[in-house]
């Protein structure tokens, strides 16, 4: 059984057809949707470019499966190895892969998350509802958050043509993720593309007029700007509250799970015949000790799906351990960002190609001394060096040679927001480890 039918559900059951598993295959799907490709709601369907009838998922083989589609998962009795759905089905299963995904952060109600004009962006109808409201002609949108999804909607907007704020509780755009040096770089690309935007500024609350209808925002410096749509773009939160009660070590990050990609118990051990997969795992890297990464990556959904099948049609003596270099893209304001490893767990950066005031550039990360990854800037070709270095834990800061490196290498602190030494035991890669309960505390 499979619980989560989009990208990591999808290739998983295939893979499993492919280690020549015959058995029964059951896809539990929240959505009514066969999987489709989430990457381009924020790119492609946002901009008008696709309609959502053309990023359904292709599908590699047929998998011969059942399919529960539009009926989430409610609980999970490991020792009696059942699902419960929400509808009151109770399924039952020899083998269990979970791979729930995440879901969009919504704004409070109580601070106008209610209100009409106010969007988040993960799923087919909210990119339909989003599209439709920008399609409208609003005077100004309001962003809020400056990851990866922030400013792809924010770019998206200004090649629009509309009026674009984006508030950002860090210093800068995308620091969670690539650090504050190369975040103020990207807080250039905002500016040029004429997005006013709010550094270490939050919202405090949403206002409406008396139909319902998003005004105006209030924030945190007691600013008011006026926008008819808002989108909320804080980060997403693991699919996991249907497994309380299961005794499996998850919470709003995440599941758990060991090197092979099987659940871990609340008490450390991992459990028989339950996986994880996808969006929603927590998980060791041989080459990041002591470290637990939930990676929100459509490469890494699609890898870890083929170690996840290996595991469940293999004896224990012959599990692998799943060990590909994360590695993750992204489009915005007519730049083409990728990055290899985990940039985040640095201490410190150095440009090592370009310079930040180009358009072009590739920095490198390093920790303690060793390289753990590398963002590139239009010069996507040339990562396949720094992931061999990262893979080879090569010294940091590397010596290149490179001819459109600088003279000398001169790392500086990376700029991680809230970092205490890399006191964290656990990364989430796109979503700070603390939880965003209220309405000030959104970035």
């Amino acid at each position: 059984m499979v619980v989560g039918a989009s990208l990591a559900g999808l290739r998983a059951a295939e893979a499993l057809r492919d280690e020549g598993f015959t058995g029964e295959l059951t896809l539990i799907g929240d959505e009514p949707h066969e999987p489709y490709d989430r990457p381009p709601l924020s790119k492609a369907v946002l901009s008008g470019r696709l309609s959502c009838d053309r990023i359904v998922l292709p599908r590699v083989r047929d998998i011969d499966a059942r399919w529960l589609l539009g009926t989430p998962a409610a609980g999970l009795d490991v020792p009696g190895r059942r699902v419960e759905l929400a509808d009151g089905r109770r399924v039952e299963y020899d083998r269990l892969l979970i791979a729930t995904g995440t879901r969009a952060r919504r704004w409070p109600a109580e601070a106008g998350g209610g209100l009409e004009g106010v969007q988040v962006l993960r799923t087919r109808e909210d990119a339909e509802r989003l599209r439709a409201a920008l399609t409208a002609g609003p005077s100004r949108v309001l962003v809020v958050g400056a990851g990866f999804t922030g400013g792809e909607v924010a770019s998206g907007c200004r090649e629009s043509g509309l009026e674009v704020t984006v508030t950002q509780r860090g210093a800068a755009p995308m620091a969670g993720a690539l650090g504050g040096a190369i975040g103020r770089a990207a807080a250039g690309w905002y500016r040029e593309a004429g997005v006013d935007l709010r550094l270490n500024t939050t919202v405090h609350a949403l206002e409406g007029d008396p139909s319902g209808r998003l005004r105006r925002a209030v924030l945190s410096d007691g600013t008011v700007v006026d926008a008819e749509v808002a989108v909320v773009a804080t980060g997403p939160l693991a699919n996991t509250e249907w497994l309380a009660g299961s005794g499996l070590a998850a919470d709003s990050r995440g599941v758990v799970s060991d090197g092979g990609c099987r659940a871990v118990a609340a008490d450390g051990r991992p459990v028989e015949d339950v996986f994880v997969s996808g969006d929603v795992a927590r998980r060791p890297h041989p080459l990041y000790p002591g470290q637990l990464l939930r990676l929100d990556h459509w490469d890494n959904a699609v890898a870890q799906a083929r170690t996840v099948a290996h595991n469940i049609t293999h004896d224990r003596g012959d599990q692998r351990i799943h060990q590909p270099l994360p590695a993750f893209w992204s489009q915005q304001f007519g730049r083409y960002l990728k990055s290899v490893g985990v940039p985040a767990l640095a201490d410190q950066v150095v440009v090592t190609q370009g310079s930040l005031d180009q358009r072009r550039f590739v920095a490198a990360y390093g920790l303690k001394g060793r390289m753990v990854g590398a963002v590139a800037v239009d010069s996507p070709r040339v990562l396949d060096g720094y992931a061999a270095l990262t893979e080879a834990r090569a010294p940091f800061p590397p010596l290149l040679g490179a001819t459109d490196g600088p003279d000398h290498l001169d790392p500086v602190d990376a700029g991680f927001p809230g970092r205490d030494a890399h006191r964290t035991r656990d990364h989430d890669m796109h979503t700070p480890p603390a939880t965003v309960p209220a309405p000030t505390s959104h970035r």
